[in-house]
């Protein structure tokens, strides 16, 4: 058989990528995505630039444009790129730096002392994807520029007289580049929320950095600047919640490694623990908060066992009880020499070395503190061991559930009306407010994939319910069962029924009370169905418009008045172009009726399955959760018990609110 030109491999199938060339071909490897994420990450490797020269301390203030153009721009006033030719290559550093995949002043030991850059590719990844970029430098009392296409310099490196990037700073680099659109189809924009939490992030991070972000679209201007570093976090954290303590804080240099650790518990029965490595939030932890939590465990046991008489003492205390109400912030500060991170996008670090002296430090350290401050001892103590019981009779109730099967699907609820669809990512899932708006939606659905679970009345607000209390509760034990995965700290989402989960309450007062009682349960025990994309919110009309046997449904009072205004308007050019219309047309066909929907149950099966569950027209919000911080404080607030804050946001916002009396 012949060989065709598909089947030969030979050294003619071998391609060599040159110089930014396979950044361009698979920019996901080295930004994470070429969504909306990658232009914040692209943002991001630039202000990190900024950042090194902070950690190193030659810089002082980091100023973010947003340009209405779409240029991103980071001016920093820190020591400047070098802009002399490197012998070796006969080329300036600066386009070295810039073209150039791992190359930057990291690598070299005393260049950088502490870094959050790793991989040497930050600025010269961005320059590829990057339809246009120009970077400036300011040193030694000179200004130097140079521009590149898509990665490849436009022109060597050039002296200058003036800025064009409106650089005023004595010294200090200036990038600016536009996001290539070829690479990013979604959006060349950067999320802002996503952006001003990472700069306000690192802001705590690094005290006494001015940080400023301008927006030129919108005409916004933000600062941060704080001289607390993670105490300043930590409160930030506990915004809206009752602190058990003062923060206990501790640092300790140990060779060529600098270690922080912020600890604060409250009163709420959530932790929220963030970890740093060089600035970077490695959101999903590694060996430096492995090694914390090891610590945290462990002298908590130590101070109840010296502490404790043998009636107070119960089994030992697990990872599970001391996160209960915990707000902490572990940071570590190395060489960028020694650091392993996984992957390019830095979210978990890598160094086994770390965990064993975080664990020495912080447990060191908490042993001392716990014997020096006995009353502060004991207040955690008792926090703990409450939750202790409560994680004990949660237990107790959930395996009074797996007992009966229930988890298992092999008991569902009666009222729960199944679809006949088997594959969960098809399925859907809508939680309907009460028995009327019930029956209405299981006429509407489309059996074959759409479900229906009435829920009766205000569930129960788990804002500060434990586990057994919420599984007590009828209507939250349904609504378990009915998803199948189970809850606490053995959930298998694997098992989840429906990968679409609708809330689909009443557009008034009572119905956006129902709403924000079922978000508050997701996000406090069943948070991954929001990180993974399965919690959505319905959106039913508000009116109905009939105009003669035309009918239109409206979804907000603006969109009301602009069918209104256009049926007007269409019956009035009709009248004047038809006059034996005219003269022959009724009034009663030329009325429009209006109509207001108080709830569900007033619209029939064929309007509610039209306008609110046909996935043809209907409009659904997905739910998701761009700062979890922020979200965390909000659910505090408005669903906690402290008053004070929720009277403030009330009275802050009561013109907003839009009342149907």
């Amino acid at each position: 058989m012949a060989q065709t030109n598909k089947d030969k491999y030979g050294v003619e199938s071998i391609i060599v990528l040159e110089g930014l060339e396979p950044v361009r071909r698979r920019p996901a490897m080295y930004i994470g995505s070429t969504s909306q994420q990658g232009v914040n990450h692209c943002l991001n490797e630039i202000i990190d630039n900024a950042i090194d020269e902070a950690l190193a301390g030659f810089c002082k203030n980091i100023q973010i444009i947003i340009n209405e153009s779409g240029y991103l721009t980071v001016f920093d006033d820190g020591r400047g790129i070098p802009v002399e030719k490197i012998p070796k290559y006969k080329t300036s550093a600066l386009e070295i730096v810039m073209t150039k995949l791992h190359a930057g002043g990291k690598f070299q030991v005393g260049a950088y002392k502490v870094s959050g850059g790793l991989h040497g590719v930050g600025a010269s990844v961005v320059n590829a994807l990057s339809s246009h970029l120009i970077i400036e430098v300011r040193r030694d009392g000179q200004l130097y520029r140079q521009e590149y296409k898509k990665g490849d310099p436009l022109y060597p490196v050039k002296k200058v007289n003036n800025s064009q990037l409106g650089f005023t700073f004595a010294n200090g680099t200036a990038v600016s580049f536009l996001p290539d659109k070829e690479i990013f189809k979604e959006t060349i924009e950067p999320q802002l929320s996503t952006l001003k939490k990472q700069v306000k992030e690192r802001a705590y991070l690094i005290k006494n950095i001015y940080f400023r972000i301008i927006n030129n679209k919108s005409k916004e201007k933000i600062a941060f600047y704080f001289d607390g570093g993670i105490i300043s976090l930590i409160r930030d954290i506990n915004r809206g919640k009752k602190t058990l303590h003062n923060a206990i804080y501790l640092q300790k240099q140990i060779e060529d490694k600098e270690i922080a650790v912020v600890i604060q518990y409250n009163d709420s029965i959530n932790e929220h623990v963030y970890s740093f490595v060089n600035v970077i939030n490695t959101h999903e932890g590694g060996t430096h908060l492995t090694g914390f939590r090891s610590a945290l465990t462990k002298s908590i046991n130590n101070y109840a066992k010296k502490v404790l008489s043998e009636k107070e003492s119960a089994e030992p205390l697990t990872g599970e009880d001391v996160k209960e109400g915990l707000s902490a912030v572990v940071y570590i500060k190395m060489p960028a020499t020694n650091l392993q991170f996984e992957g390019q996008t830095k979210t978990k670090l890598g160094n086994s070395e770390v965990q064993t002296i975080v664990q020495q430090t912080v447990s060191e350290y908490l042993d001392v503190y716990f014997e020096e401050n006995p009353k502060v001892g004991r207040e955690i103590l008792s926090k703990i061991f409450l939750a202790q019981k409560s994680r004990l009779a949660a237990k107790a109730a959930k395996d009074a559930v797996l007992r009966k099967g229930a988890l298992e699907g092999a008991t569902l609820p009666g009222k729960l009306a199944d679809c006949q669809e088997k594959d969960p990512s098809k399925s859907e899932l809508f939680l309907v407010e009460g028995n009327s708006a019930g029956g209405t939606a299981k006429n509407a659905r489309n059996r074959k994939f759409q479900a229906i679970l009435p829920l009766r009345g205000k569930i129960l607000n788990t804002e500060r319910a434990y586990l057994d209390r919420v599984l007590s509760f009828k209507e939250l034990k349904e609504l378990v069962i009915a998803l199948g995965m189970g809850i606490g700290e053995n959930i298998d989402y694997n098992k989840l029924r429906y990968h679409k989960i609708v809330i689909m309450t009443d557009a008034d007062v009572d119905g956006e009370h129902i709403r924000t009682l079922i978000l508050t349960f997701f996000f406090r025990h069943l948070s991954d169905v929001v990180n993974r994309g399965h919690l959505y919110i319905a959106q039913p009309p508000l009116y109905k418009i009939q105009s003669g046997k035309h009918i239109y449904y409206a979804y907000s009072d603006e969109e009301k008045d602009k069918l209104v205004s256009a049926a007007i308007s269409q019956k009035s050019a009709k009248i004047q172009d038809d006059k034996k219309a005219a003269t022959t047309l009724q009034p009663k066909s030329n009325s429009i009726v209006i109509q207001r929907y108080k709830g569900l149950g007033e619209m029939n099966p064929d309007q509610l399955w039209e306008t609110t569950m046909d996935p043809q027209n209907r409009i659904l919000k997905q739910v998701t959760v761009a700062d979890g911080q922020e979200a965390d404080y909000v659910f505090s607030m408005l669903m906690g018990e402290e008053v004070p804050p929720r009277k403030k946001f009330i009275v802050t916002h009561a013109k907003l609110a839009n009342l149907d009396l």
